[in-house]
């Protein structure tokens, strides 16, 4: 959520920002304006009250002298139903405007690329040396049915379209990229926290995931609890209407979760594996902390995340994205892309993004200066990694031409020292 002390100093400023971000500015002047009737309605009934308690004491003082009070009464009944008018009619105009403000992206900082498409996103750096094969490299899906470790056929008869079954050593070498990513990632100051993967609605507002992305959510009725689509939605809200204290930052954590995404308005997209899917697992990292230190952080987030692909050989390369591909909550994000030579394309595999005070904002999570100051932290998260991409990556980018995989040396020890997936021996 944007400080609506800088929008109504510096709405040109927001509306610049929109811009950016290929939004219509109209949203600023329908806030101004509601936010101009709330002050009004406010100033109006607060004169009805002081007006009604002025006739109120004046008609106590006229009865005692046993005065005629029937002309005061008619006035005060007539302030009594316009009183009322505007007390409904402000909580009308205080939700338009909520509303209204939970629309407003994030402001993209400085050095974000301005643009409108990921055409116009930056390549940072590049890691890895991308594989030369003597043989037409497999798609993932091929390989993972070859070898008996994916499952689609079942899963969509049990399920429907774009689930998998893992099996066999496909069901390891995930169990093991989990283990591998927290072991890894606790290494480097990271707190694990293991949330529930159902949330009350208003979590989800904190997280600045509701009411924009309603479409893409799994929803309960009955219980009235949503389905996460990122753990960054439970560990935005740890510190909810809470104060930490400034000697207590940064915090790091990190969650591993499955992922519940509808894909709404993807139809026709990556159909085929495992590229996008409804549910995934992902260890999630997420830190808070102080405004002045969130960007060097953010930079060691994507540090991290980048360890993690070097210790599995993985190529992959650095991407700051453009304002116009942003998320809706960043300030700035740095997409971490993997190579996969199967599908001849670079997949994201993780997203690191600092949003500044846009989550805390709304989670009214504080932090307290030394001197006593109260402000809001920054808050910033990442995938540290999620698993599909990864999966894929390491299937397409170590096949052997006999339809083998290689499994990658840092793995062996999560997957009981096995060092290759081999076809299965048909009895």
């Amino acid at each position: 959520m944007i400080d609506r002390k800088l929008l109504r100093e510096n709405p040109d400023l927001i509306k610049e920002a929109l811009k950016k971000r290929n939004y219509l500015t109209d949203i600023i002047d329908e806030i101004l304006s509601l936010e101009q009737q709330t002050r009004n309605l406010k100033k109006e009934i607060e004169s009805l009250r002081s007006a009604k308690n002025k006739i109120s004491r004046e008609i106590a003082r006229i009865r005692k002298i046993n005065g005629d009070v029937e002309p005061l009464m008619e006035t005060a009944r007539s302030l009594d139903e316009n009183l009322a008018k505007l007390e409904k009619v402000l909580p009308e105009v205080e939700n338009k405007l909520n509303e209204k403000w939970l629309y407003l992206p994030n402001i993209p900082h400085k050095s974000c690329p301005i643009g409108s498409s990921a055409s116009d996103n930056l390549v940072v750096r590049t890691w890895g040396k991308l594989r030369e094969f003597s043989f037409t490299p497999k798609a993932h899906w091929d390989i993972g049915e070859d070898l008996e470790i994916l499952d689609f056929k079942r899963a969509g008869e049990i399920s429907g379209s774009r689930f998998a079954i893992y099996k066999n050593e496909g069901a390891e070498l995930e169990r093991a990229l989990i283990s591998f990513f927290l072991s890894e990632n606790k290494k480097k100051g990271y707190q694990e926290i293991l949330p529930p993967t159902l949330v009350k609605e208003d979590a989800m507002y904190v997280s600045a995931h509701l009411p924009k992305f309603r479409d893409e959510m799994y929803y309960a009725c009955e219980d009235q609890l949503f389905l996460i689509p990122t753990a960054e939605t439970v560990l935005a809200n740890l510190f909810r209407d809470e104060i930490i204290d400034e000697s207590d930052l940064p915090l790091y954590f990190m969650a591993y979760t499955s992922c519940f995404r509808r894909e709404a308005g993807s139809y026709g997209k990556d159909v085929r594996g495992i590229v996008r899917v409804h549910q995934f697992n992902k260890v999630e990292l997420f830190k808070f902390t102080k405004p002045e230190e969130s960007y060097d952080e953010l930079e060691k987030m994507v540090h991290d995340v980048e360890d993690l692909l070097k210790l599995l050989e993985l190529p992959y390369r650095i991407v700051l994205l453009c304002t116009g591909d942003m998320g809706f909550a960043a300030s700035k994000t740095y997409d971490i892309e993997v190579w996969v030579p199967g599908l001849e394309r670079w997949l994201e595999a993780s997203s690191c993004s600092n949003t500044e005070s846009f989550q805390t904002r709304r989670a009214k999570t504080r932090m307290r200066r030394r001197d006593g100051k109260i402000e809001y932290p920054h808050a910033l998260n990442g995938s540290g990694l999620a698993t599909p991409r990864v999966f894929i990556s390491i299937l397409e980018n170590f096949q052997q031409e006999d339809g083998s995989v290689v499994i990658p040396e840092v793995l062996r020890p999560y997957m009981g020292g096995k060092d290759v997936i081999l076809r299965r021996k048909k009895n």
